[in-house]
């Protein structure tokens, strides 16, 4: 929860998106990101996407009003098999990006989830040992 809210929000920090600031420091605020994300993709990303919904003037819907944690908003997604079959249905990245570099990118996320998958984690290990 969290973060993932795919809703807009006012002052709202628990959304994805937030307006923040006031006059000319009027501003969309994204907190999707995390502090590893590469920032040249990650711009590229919300660049071509918000060209994307003015070329096809997509309503962004009505701001979130109250509490976002618990809100019925549509939610991106929060792990790497989630973000996978996202970007495998998903159309937008293929036309901003080309066939290649979505299929670059579904192939080092496919990579790294098999190799995640392969590994038994601590938490898998202490829980095992508990029950054991």
């Amino acid at each position: 929860m969290g973060t993932d809210d795919a809703r807009v929000g006012p002052r709202q920090p628990a959304c994805a998106f937030r307006v923040v600031g006031h006059g000319g420091g009027l501003r969309v605020e994204t907190r999707i990101p995390g502090g590893d994300v590469n920032p040249y993709l990650a711009f590229a990303a919300l660049i071509a996407s918000g060209l994307h919904g003015i070329e096809q003037e997509l309503d962004p819907g009505p701001a979130l009003e109250g509490n976002a944690y618990v809100s019925d908003a549509e939610r991106f997604p929060s792990t790497l098999r989630e973000a996978i079959a996202a970007l495998e249905r998903g159309t937008v990245a293929r036309a901003a990006f080309g066939d290649d570099v979505v299929e670059h990118y579904l192939n080092y996320g496919r990579t790294e989830q098999e190799l995640f998958d392969r590994v038994v984690t601590c938490y898998e290990r202490e829980r095992f040992f508990e029950r054991g």
